[in-house]
């Protein structure tokens, strides 16, 4: 497999006109992908999406890729193409246009969500070149070519591209799973995939998420059955909590909903944002009156409606969560609801999903989740069908993608039993620079791949030192001193105000507070004999560091140690 070659984004031996390929997200993770081909002097970026923080990085809302490399290479950045409409591929782009005027090409739905995500309040972004394309045609884009290749997944509109350069065709896989009977698109398109394995294909990309199980998906279509039988079972209102972007799960729920007789009322704004883009595109078939507004809920009987709500992966601020904690403004769980989990855990997700599902149950729901009845099908091939790619192309040079590391340790394997050779095999991280000619492939270095964190509206604003604070803070506490110094006697004015929060229990606290006053005593005693401004030796370090050495002395704990000297 391909090294890693010590150095920066300029090391490496290697020759201008090698293809180079650069993740900046989606390896050894799942979400945030983004993936630059560049060959002389044209470049162009493959999808740009976010992904979810750690559950030790508090306050963060996403991560983004960094967009070092761009920058660095600004002259050659001809174009973003999308190859669909998930967050974790398009999520990142309205700070990538805030950036970068280029061109961005993507199919109807795809470029419809976009369209959305850019005209909310604080995007900044305006008159964006986005440029429509649809299945089977190619694009031009300086030493390149990009054709779009119809593929199934768990959102209409979904592109496999094969790129073609001047060293050969690279097929960049992008989520997709095989669907003889999707409910929106057209099948897989297999024929053309095979016939640029007929013709030689360099390289090919291809995403590893189900790589470790076996089999075939099954077809969308399949969890219809199963809805249809769980609402005609169910005597209260139903909630089923499912990704916005997943339009054939909409359809499978509206549809489930009108042979049972109830409304469909949507909740959360994404899905509403998801059903106005497809419905305008025709892409649901609705019956008249089936939709109600959430307004109208409470003159439904119980059992003459379904709620369809964002939060399938126990997001903090979603619809479903802010339900399950009784702060949403509109809805409340009560006895005898059903709510319904129709999506896999995302790996990382499952603490604050299992912690949104205890308070579903704690407020009277049944939950029903993956694990307890067939209500998801994946939009990822398994095992079989990952193969069934590798077969059709026979790529002579072979990365897996979108995946833990794990997954593509898997999928490379799975590769090589089928021939593909191991020395033209790439396991990547973000950041790596791969560079590839007809005879080899080499990472000749890297690039800034970590990810940038993202604090409210802001961006690039959270640094480590901010994210060590904020556990410190979940962790530790906080004590806080305030101390009055008397200016002109220069002595401390009147007894300091000890302030702990989530530091140690009331009934410890009195004696801490003692032990931290004769401490800030001890300070300004030695500053005032030594003729020195007592003021500026209190805010110094040296009274912080001895407070957090005696708080460890008798706490074993760390907490933040802010010091408020008032000059009087």
């Amino acid at each position: 497999m391909a090294k890693r070659k010590q150095g920066d984004h300029r090391s490496g031996e290697h020759h201008s006109k090698d293809l180079k390929i650069i993740p900046l997200g989606g390896m050894r993770e799942v979400g945030k992908n983004l993936t630059i081909y560049e060959y002389e002097d044209t470049l162009i970026v493959v999808d740009c999406g976010i992904g979810f923080p750690e559950e030790d990085m508090p306050g963060v809302d996403v991560i983004i890729p960094d967009f070092t490399y761009l920058r660095e290479n600004q002259a050659k950045f001809k174009a973003v193409i999308l190859t669909h409409g998930h967050e974790d591929h398009i999520g990142a782009m309205p700070y990538l246009l805030k950036e970068f005027q280029v061109p961005v090409y993507g199919n109807r739905l795809t470029l419809k969500l976009l369209e959305i995500k850019l005209s909310d309040r604080g995007t900044q972004v305006k008159n964006a070149d986005l440029r429509l394309v649809t299945d089977g045609m190619k694009v031009g884009i300086g030493q390149l070519s990009v054709e779009f290749i119809p593929v199934n997944h768990s959102i209409a509109d979904a592109n496999a591209l094969a790129i073609e350069t001047p060293l050969g065709v690279v097929i960049h896989s992008g989520d997709f799973k095989v669907d003889f009977t999707p409910l929106s698109g057209e099948v897989i398109d297999l024929n053309r995939l095979a016939h640029f394995g007929t013709q030689g294909v360099l390289a090919l990309i291809s995403e590893s998420t189900n790589i470790d199980i076996p089999g075939t998906t099954k077809s969308e279509r399949a969890i219809g059955d199963t809805f249809r039988q769980m609402f005609s079972t169910v005597e209260g209102r139903i909630f089923v909590a499912t990704f916005s972007s997943n339009v054939s799960r909409l359809q499978q729920i509206i549809t489930a909903a009108e042979q049972n007789g109830r409304k469909v009322v949507l909740v959360g704004r994404s899905m509403l944002n998801m059903f106005k883009a497809a419905n305008e595109l025709g892409y649901l078939e609705i019956e008249e009156g089936t939709m109600a507004e959430l307004h109208q809920a409470d003159q439904l009987a119980d059992d003459k409606v379904v709620f369809i709500a964002t939060g399938s992966q126990g997001e903090p601020m979603s619809a479903l969560s802010r339900i399950a904690f009784a702060s949403h403004r509109e809805l409340e769980i009560k006895d005898g609801d059903t709510v319904i989990f129709s999506s896999s855990m995302i790996p990382g997700n499952e603490t604050k999903i299992h912690r949104v599902i205890n308070e579903l149950v704690k407020q009277g729901a049944k939950v029903i989740y993956e694990s307890l009845a067939d209500v998801h099908v994946s939009g990822h091939g398994y095992r079989d069908e990952l193969k069934l790619l590798l077969a059709l192309t026979k790529p002579t040079f072979f990365v897996p993608a979108h995946g833990e590391y794990r997954m593509l340790h898997e999928h490379a394997q799975v590769a090589q039993a089928m021939g593909v050779d191991p020395e033209r095999t790439a396991i990547l991280s973000n950041g790596d620079i791969l560079a590839i000619n007809h005879n080899r492939q080499q990472v000749i270095g890297f690039t800034s791949g970590q990810g940038i964190p993202i604090d409210g509206s802001g961006m690039g604003d959270i640094d480590e030192d901010v994210l060590n604070d904020r556990r410190l803070l979940a962790d530790d506490g906080v004590v806080v001193a305030f101390i009055a110094v008397d200016q002109k006697k220069n002595e401390i004015a009147t007894t300091p105000d000890i302030q702990a929060r989530g530091f140690i229990y009331e009934s410890e606290i009195q004696d801490v507070v003692q032990s931290c006053l004769e401490r800030i005593r001890q300070v300004a005693d030695k500053a005032k004999q030594s003729d020195r401004d007592i003021a500026t030796a209190l805010k110094g370090n040296e009274l912080r560091n001895s407070l957090r050495n005696l708080l460890f002395e008798r706490t074993r704990r760390r907490p933040i140690i802010l010091i408020s000297v008032i000059e009087v």
